[in-house]
């Protein structure tokens, strides 16, 4: 392994960690077993860690990710220790590996503390009948504007990226799949354009804009404008994509 590093409170794990990672493929609990990354599920001294393995890049992104960008693991790894340090949860960063080559990186691995949640988003896309939901979402609006008051652009934020837990008063909220955030000051229209990918009904967002006016002192009218309008563009992409797909399959068989 060409780089190892781990998280100092974890250092006294090394041993084990390393263990998991050698041993990847024939070893752990599937938790995701995607075309592109896979997330397995380990118990080191009675600690359950999720270790994701990224996908080998292609030669020219295995030679960009050695020589000059940082991995999606170390992203991964470096982002969760900078939403920590701000106070927004995310499951604990414990470690991240690279293996590379003379031509570039080969596999990368990111291990965190796994959470334990009741629910993901989706959940409240799927099913408008889920109890506290309306609630659930204006606490989610204010997560979200926590991220966005501290500069955090999180380019993957939707529906299958934020973990909810119930605790005594409420909700807490996880973000995970990390490794694509931008750290820039936004101002409303490009806050309302990140929460496009959540697939928001028209209800789910006047709830979200009701609240994200509340909470910033913007018109409500301005919030509900710009957030419908970044939401239906995004559909209506995502819609327009998937029929040339339909379309362009039906054609070649």
């Amino acid at each position: 392994m060409n780089l190892v590093h781990i998280h100092p409170k974890f250092k006294h794990l090394e041993t084990e960690l390393l263990e998991c990672i050698t041993h990847f493929e024939e070893r752990g609990t599937y938790v995701t077993k995607g075309e592109r990354n896979t997330i397995k599920s380990f118990t080191i001294d009675k600690e359950v860690v999720n270790v994701k393995s990224f996908k080998t890049p292609a030669a020219f992104n295995s030679f960009i990710y050695k020589n000059v960008r940082k991995s999606k693991a170390r992203r991964s790894f470096e982002y969760a220790e900078r939403l920590t340090k701000v106070g927004i949860l995310t499951p604990l960063p414990i470690a991240y590996v690279e293996n590379t080559s003379t031509m570039g990186l080969k596999t990368s691995y990111y291990v965190s503390k796994q959470i334990d949640y009741d629910l993901d988003f989706r959940v409240l896309i799927h099913n408008p009948l889920y109890e506290d939901r309306d609630a659930i979402l204006r606490q989610f609006t204010q997560f979200t504007y926590k991220l966005h008051e501290n500069n955090v652009n999180f380019l993957d934020h939707s529906p299958g990226n934020t973990l909810i837990v119930k605790n005594k008063t409420g909700y807490d909220f996880y973000l995970i799949d990390l490794n694509r955030m931008r750290f820039e000051a936004m101002g409303l229209p490009k806050r309302m354009e990140n929460l496009k990918r959540l697939w928001l009904s028209k209800k789910m967002i006047r709830i979200v804009a009701e609240e994200y006016a509340r909470i910033s002192n913007e018109p409500f009218e301005k919030v509900y404008g710009l957030l419908l309008e970044s939401s239906r563009g995004f559909k209506l992409k995502i819609n327009r994509k998937k029929r040339f797909k339909r379309k362009y399959m039906k054609s070649n068989k």
